[in-house]
């Protein structure tokens, strides 16, 4: 008798839970059964939807860069009319044009954000490469003097612009896209991955142009960035822009670099408001020495004068090659933390900023008044 209540009491149990389980499984399912009879279909968001999705949404703003190179002058030896080399001492010779960067339409009147080092040769001609196939000649190009950015101006209408995201809540492990024109030949290709970093410091170039320069906070990434992708967009999963392709780590795998969208919509405002990039200037190439540095070589920490362009306010303020800018405006200049490049941000065309310098061996006071750098 015992056994059978035992029984039954644990079939009770087992039907209870069993019901319990059925109902809670239909709740669950229920709103998805009803929304297929609402819509007449279920649409589930994948990884490859987003990706498709961006690629529709923002690869006809994607566009490539062509430099026309300028002729050059053939060199060589002049073998006589039986050279195999085929070319003539002396003779000009004119370069194919050549794909050698990506970059993106910000407005629909003609305006194009690519990286600085891709359109950093000034005695070369660009062309501007659409997905349709159209080409259109650059006509004017502004540099950033202070960021990897440059906007080239177009004849154009009816253009795509893309959407400038917010680059300043940016998660890593966040998914992300990037397009351009690989290797300078495979245009609008798609990579994804992931964002693997942020606040990054790199030294950035491209390989076509030999041109380098250092940049700070930048978005380091997995998604595959080859020669060719510089200038091109980085969008996270709702098709907004949050970088902009730079560089890759040579001797590394899936580590590229990308500049935050807080940067481009900066350089963007900075140039709608005058036309050009109107940022304080102050005429000295350097090097931030850190204490460790300075000290093996019996210096101060601080930004080494490596060269002082002629005319620029550090020459007329009397800064030298040599000098060590260890404070502006009373602030510490330090590596990593607040380098030069910053002070100078801080300020605007023609105000007036203390340095202090330290020149062989004393520390000496130099007041200096900005320039601007659209006039270089």
């Amino acid at each position: 008798m015992k056994r059978l209540l035992l029984l039954v009491t644990i079939l009770i149990v087992l039907l209870i839970s069993f019901s319990y389980f059925v109902d809670r499984f239909s709740i669950n399912i229920r709103p998805k059964l009803e929304t297929g009879q609402e819509t007449g279909k279920v649409q589930l968001l994948t990884e490859e939807s987003v990706v498709i999705d961006a690629v529709k949404n923002v690869g006809p703003s994607v566009v490539t860069i062509v430099e026309d190179r300028p002729a050059i002058t053939q060199q060589g030896f002049d073998l006589g009319p039986f050279s195999i080399f085929g070319q003539i001492p002396g003779q000009e010779i004119d370069p194919q044009p050549r794909n050698i960067g990506s970059g993106f339409v910000v407005e629909d009147s003609g305006l194009i954000v690519t990286n600085k080092h891709v359109v950093s040769d000034t005695s070369s001609k660009y062309q501007i490469l659409t997905s349709t196939d159209k080409t259109y000649d650059v006509e004017n190009i502004y540099r950033d003097p202070l960021n990897d950015i440059a906007i080239l101006k177009i004849s154009a209408s009816g253009l795509k612009p893309v959407t400038l995201g917010d680059s300043s809540n940016l998660q890593v492990g966040q998914f992300v896209i990037a397009i351009g024109t690989a290797l300078g030949e495979f245009r609008n290709t798609v990579t994804t991955g992931v964002i693997s970093g942020l606040g990054r410091g790199i030294t950035a170039g491209s390989p076509f142009q030999g041109f380098v320069e250092q940049l700070d906070n930048v978005i380091q990434t997995d998604a595959a960035i080859n020669p060719g992708n510089s200038g091109g967009p980085l969008l996270n999963s709702s098709s907004q822009v949050i970088g902009i392709n730079t560089a890759v780590a040579s001797g590394g795998e899936n580590i590229g670099f990308a500049i935050p969208a807080g940067v481009i919509k900066e350089s963007i405002e900075i140039f709608n408001k005058g036309g050009q990039f109107d940022r304080a200037f102050l005429g000295v190439s350097y090097i931030m020495l850190d204490p460790e540095i300075a000290a093996i070589n019996n210096l101060v920490a601080g930004a080494y004068i490596q060269s002082v362009i002629p005319g620029s306010p550090a020459e007329n303020s009397g800064l030298r090659q040599a000098d060590i800018i260890i404070e502006m405006n009373g602030k510490r200049i330090e590596k990593d933390k607040y380098e030069l490049s910053r002070a100078i941000s801080e300020n605007s065309a023609g105000d007036r900023v203390s340095l202090r310098v330290w020149r062989n061996g004393q520390t000496i006071e130099i007041n200096a008044i900005l320039g601007n750098s659209s006039d270089q």
